[in-house]
C-alpha cells in the first residue's frame, strides 16, 4: 500500500508533527545518551531512523518503504536537497538493528509523563488524578526466533497463528496516556509484568484495576508508593463486614493468607463497595476494594460512578491495536525480538505523539479529550502539514552534508 506520489506535503506527518513532540534535539542526546549517534555519515542517520520506528507506528497499514519515503519527503521540504535515500528493505533492517532499541526506550521512558494539568475535566477524583493498570498481547510476525522467544497462546483446533507478545500498562485515563508499560514473552502473567508497572504511581493518583490483579503483594506493593487504590476483587475473597458505613460500604481487613485470617495478622485495612449492575442481563455484582476509608470524602456511589474509567485502558489498547493501524488487527512488522520491542515502542510514542495534540486542542476548546474523536485525529495528522520549525536548520543541514 502507498500513499500517494507527487511529494504531497499533506503526507509528512512523520517529520512535522512527530518532531513538534519529540525534537530533534531531544532524539539526538537521547542517541548521545545510549552511545547510538552515528558515527560516520550513513545513507540513514540514526536521527532518521528513530523518527522512521515512530513513523512506522503512525502508518501501519503501509510498506516500510513507503513510510520511509515519507520520512525523506519531509525532510527534503524542510531543508533542500538530502543524502538521506529510500533504502532497501534489506538496508532498513540493517539500519535498525544498528540503532536497537535502548534509543526509543529511554525516549519513551523521559517522555511519559502526564498530559494533562491539574483539574482537568474528566482527568480528576477530587485532587487525585485518575489511572488505570491493565494488559494486553500484541500478534508479532511468526518467524522461529519470534515463536522461541515469545511463544503462543493454546489453541482449542489447529495451531495459533501468530507469537504473541505481552504487555501491560499504567494509563491516564483521561488523557488516554501510556504512562509504564512492561512487556514480555506471552506466558509471562499480567500479575508478573504488572509489579514492574506499578512503581510508576505516585501520591497524587487514583489508580483503577480489575479483579484479576488484586492480590495481597501487588496490593502492598501499589499502596506504598502512596497512590490511593480502587480495584475489583473476585467473589471468593473473603471480606467480612467489621464496621458498617453509612453510604452502603463497610470496613474490612485483606489478609495475605487464609492462615493470616484466622491469626488475623498481616492484614491492612480496606473499604469495600458493593453494587448490582440492575440493567445487565445478568445483574452483575461488582465488589470494589478501595483504600479510600473515608465515606463522607469518598462516597459509595460516586466510587461505584468512578470505576467504569477503568475501562479507558481498554480504549487504548484499541487505539494501539486498531486505529493507528488504519482499522484493521494487523500483525507488527518486525521479524526478531529486539526489533519487536523497539517497534513496540516506537509505536507507543506515535500513540503518545496523536494523544498530546488531542490533549492540546481539547484544552484550548475547554473540553474534556474524551469528546474528541482518535481516529479523526489520527487522519488529520496524517495530512497535516509539515512545519518548517520541526527541525532545526542544523539538523536538517547535518543531513544534507
Amino acid at each position: 500500500m502507498t500513499m500517494g506520489t507527487g511529494g504531497k506535503i499533506a503526507e509528512h506527518l512523520s517529520v512535522g508533527v512527530l518532531a513538534q513532540i519529540y525534537p530533534w534535539e531531544r532524539v539526538s542526546a537521547v542517541l548521545q545518551q545510549t552511545n547510538r549517534a552515528s558515527e560516520r555519515v550513513r545513507d540513514l542517520p540514526a536521527e532518521v531512523v528513530t523518527y522512521y520506528v515512530m513513523g512506522l507506528g503512525l502508518f501501519m497499514a503501509v510498506s516500510t518503504r513507503e513510510v520511509l519515503r515519507v520520512l525523506v519527503e519531509g525532510l527534503q521540504w524542510l531543508g533542500g536537497e538530502s543524502s538521506v535515500k529510500v533504502a532497501s528493505k534489506a538496508a532498513i533492517s540493517q539500519a535498525r538493528t544498528r540503532l536497537g532499541v535502548e534509543p526509543l526506550k529511554r525516549l519513551w521512558e523521559q517522555t511519559a509523563q502526564p498530559l494533562l494539568p491539574a483539574g482537568s475535566v474528566g482527568a480528576f477524583f477530587g485532587a487525585r488524578r485518575l489511572v488505570a493498570l491493565d494488559g494486553t498481547t500484541l500478534d508479532v510476525p511468526d518467524t522461529k526466533a519470534n515463536a522461541t522467544h515469545f511463544g503462543k497462546p493454546g489453541a482449542s483446533r489447529g495451531r495459533p497463528a501468530f507469537p504473541q507478545v505481552r504487555l501491560v500498562g499504567l494509563v491516564e485515563t483521561g488523557a488516554h496516556a501510556v504512562l509504564a508499560v512492561a512487556m514480555a514473552p506471552y506466558k509471562t502473567g499480567e500479575h508478573t509484568l504488572a509489579k514492574l508497572v506499578v512503581p510508576a504511581l505516585t501520591a497524587d493518583m487514583l489508580c483503577l484495576a480489575d479483579r484479576l490483579f488484586a492480590s495481597f503483594s501487588l496490593w502492598q506493593q501499589a499502596s506504598q508508593t502512596g497512590a490511593q487504590l480502587l480495584w475489583r476483587v473476585r467473589a471468593n475473597y473473603r471480606l467480612p463486614v467489621e464496621t458498617a458505613l453509612p453510604d452502603g460500604s463497610y470496613l474490612s481487613t485483606f489478609y495475605a493468607s487464609t492462615a493470616d485470617q484466622r491469626r488475623r495478622t498481616n492484614g491492612v485495612r480496606v473499604r469495600v463497595v458493593e453494587y448490582t449492575l440492575e440493567d445487565h442481563p445478568k445483574h452483575e455484582t461488582y465488589r470494589l476494594m478501595t483504600t479510600l476509608l473515608d465515606h463522607v470524602q469518598a462516597p459509595a456511589l460516586e466510587l461505584a460512578a468512578l470505576y467504569p474509567e477503568r475501562w479507558e485502558m481498554e480504549g487504548v489498547f484499541d487505539e494501539l491495536k486498531t486505529h493507528l493501524r488504519g482499522g484493521q488487527q494487523v500483525v507488527l512488522r518486525s521479524k526478531t525480538p529486539a526489533l519487536v520491542e523497539q517497534e513496540i515502542y516506537g509505536l507507543l510514542l506515535a500513540h503518545r505523539a496523536v494523544r498530546t495534540l488531542m490533549c492540546r486542542a481539547a484544552q484550548g476548546a475547554q473540553l474534556d479529550p474524551d469528546r474528541l474523536s482518535f481516529t479523526h485525529s489520527v487522519r488529520v495528522l496524517r495530512r497535516k502539514l509539515a512545519r518548517p520549525p520541526a527541525f532545526p536548520p542544523s539538523a536538517v543541514g547535518a543531513l544534507a552534508q
